[in-house]
């Protein structure tokens, strides 16, 4: 076993030290996007809860936790109010506490860098998927789309880079904490730690031949708009939003016709562009039907679908021809819990009176997000979808040369939100080594070309834009896409198996502890008996 160091400092500098580490966290995300102080935030946990007991370090964890997760995703009180905000960030603070726990036992362990990292890893698996589908905004990897971290999501995806990152953050930690008194050999490997994984990233980062003959496609982007009123009851204005995306998409024809601009082969609408149902409204069937034909390319349409029955809806995109008019669908998959369909629905009203808003549920769809009917099969995901590994992952591996995020940001106002969003797309797009684009109603909507970078987007938020440009349609596919979610189970297991390893291990040492002491008292006894017998 590793040896165990005492504690540094008292625990009210450690409970500072947690607070401190959560707010690093924060601004390694945009709009900061300082993504080195990622590595600063996972130093300030570890170096928090070491030496430290287990029941210490969960509440040192629930303390990171808290003051990393309720300033980063404070714009969902826009949309559900302060309370359902409060209760989501304290809920989700609850992963930070067990990963603060396991980290006390983990470091004991030889290797603590490598366990630090695997822990990480366990917590996201964990927070990525309970309860209700999980949360996972907020990854260590979702702050790294503009570092040389991203060139590890190629080979293993996001969990490869969340754990890349909590070694380097792990390997400050070790050299400040060897510093003084020096310990030579900790120092060393921590530094080692903290250099190599971003100098490894820059030799990822050597561009290799995708092995598709360079293919492109213009795409076109139509984002719609709406007037920034300072409130956000969109739902309110259907009839505009859809009106709004016409008229741009009349406009874009207009331009093609008269040769100013290049003629697209695809247009990608945003998510909720039409939320009047086409199919029940003849009004916005001959709206949209009408734009398409008048762009002369297939429309990838966002748009709420009434049903099945009365009290449900479903978040589609379909795929509108100019020809044979709307043809494949994709059904979101995983709708917002809270937002887009109320779970355990008498306890939320009583929580908060937005819950009662929600009058209908959406209905998640099924099957792996890819679309046809295109110049090329399209992979699409809708709004925050694009943060599950899984979703994204599917239509890829389905044969998906291009991704698609449609996604309706104008709910959350002028936060960080939108650009969040974009970030977890420019990952995406390194990770499956495809274009994705990303359409928003309001904006940031954007080209992302499969090095992560930016290729064209919106200007200021909640202004009409159309973006028009050649992008690459790739058939290769990357490692990440092949062995999917294998590098994440194996970290997770491997963190788990450490733990009940470090703990069987902790108990025998005190077994051996105990029988020793009980020898110590036997032999004690008996030379006293010889003495007085004497």
């Amino acid at each position: 076993m590793h040896p165990v160091r005492a504690p540094r400092f008292p625990a009210r500098w450690a409970a500072l030290a947690a607070v401190g580490g959560g707010a690093a966290g924060v601004l390694a995300f945009p709009r900061f996007g300082w993504w080195p102080f990622a590595f600063l935030s996972v130093a300030a946990l570890s170096v928090a809860v070491d030496g430290r007991r287990a029941r210490t370090g969960a509440w040192l964890g629930y303390l990171y936790g808290a003051a990393f997760l309720l300033p980063l995703v404070h714009w969902t009180g826009i949309y559900v109010g302060p309370v359902p905000w409060l209760i989501l960030g304290l809920f989700f603070a609850l992963f930070f506490a067990v990963l603060g726990a396991a980290l006390t036992v983990l470091v004991r362990l030889p290797g603590r860098i490598f366990w630090v990292g695997a822990a990480w890893v366990g917590q996201e698996f964990l927070r990525d998927r309970i309860p209700f589908g999980g949360f996972p905004w907020g990854r260590l990897a979702f702050s790294q789309a503009s570092s040389p971290l991203k060139w590890f999501a190629p080979l293993g995806g996001a969990p490869l880079v969340t754990f890349v990152v909590a070694v380097a953050g792990a390997g400050l930690a070790e050299a400040g904490l060897a510093a003084w008194p020096t310990l030579r050999r900790p120092l060393v490997a921590g530094l080692v730690a903290l250099v190599a994984v971003p100098v490894v990233g820059l030799v990822l980062a050597v561009p290799l031949d995708p092995g598709d003959g360079g293919r492109q496609e213009t795409v076109a982007v139509i984002q719609g708009g709406l007037p920034d009123t300072g409130t956000l009851d969109i739902e309110t204005r259907a009839e505009q939003v859809l009106d709004n995306h016409v008229r741009q998409t009349l406009k874009l024809a207009a331009e093609v016709k008269a040769g100013t601009v290049a003629r697209p082969s695809l247009v990608l609408w945003p998510e909720n562009a039409s939320d009047v149902d086409p199919f029940e409204d003849a009004g916005a069937y001959a709206k949209i039907d009408r734009a398409v034909k008048a762009v002369g390319a297939p429309v990838l349409v966002g748009a709420i679908l009434q049903g099945p029955g009365p009290t449900h809806r479903r978040n589609v995109g379909i795929l509108w021809s100019p020809t044979t008019g709307p043809g494949a669908r994709y059904v979101k998959r995983h709708p917002v819990p809270f937002a887009e369909y109320i779970p355990l629905r008498g306890i939320a009203q009583a929580v908060s009176s937005d819950a009662k808003t929600v009058t209908q549920d959406m209905v998640a769809g099924k099957g792996n997000g890819l679309l046809r009917g295109g110049p090329v099969p399209i992979g699409d995901v809708i709004c925050f979808e694009v943060a599950y590994d899984d979703l994204v992952r599917s239509s890829v591996a389905a044969g998906a040369r291009l991704v698609v995020v449609q996604t309706n940001n104008a709910t959350f106002g002028h936060t960080p939100e939108t650009y969040q969003q974009l970030a977890m797309s420019q990952l995406r797009a390194v990770e499956l080594g495809r274009t994705v684009v990303q359409a928003a109603t309001t904006g940031k909507s954007a080209l992302i070309g499969p090095d992560g970078r930016v290729i064209l987007s919106s200007g200021p938020l909640y202004r009409s834009a159309i973006l028009v440009h050649a992008v690459p349609v790739r058939t290769a596919t990357t490692l990440a896409t092949r062995i999917g979610a294998v590098p994440e189970w194996v970290l997770s297991a491997a963190a788990l198996a450490g733990l009940l390893f470090a703990v069987w291990r902790r108990r025998g040492d005190r077994t051996a502890a105990s029988a020793r002491q009980r020898d110590e008292g036997t032999a004690s006894g008996v030379e006293q008996e010889e003495v007085a017998h004497r």
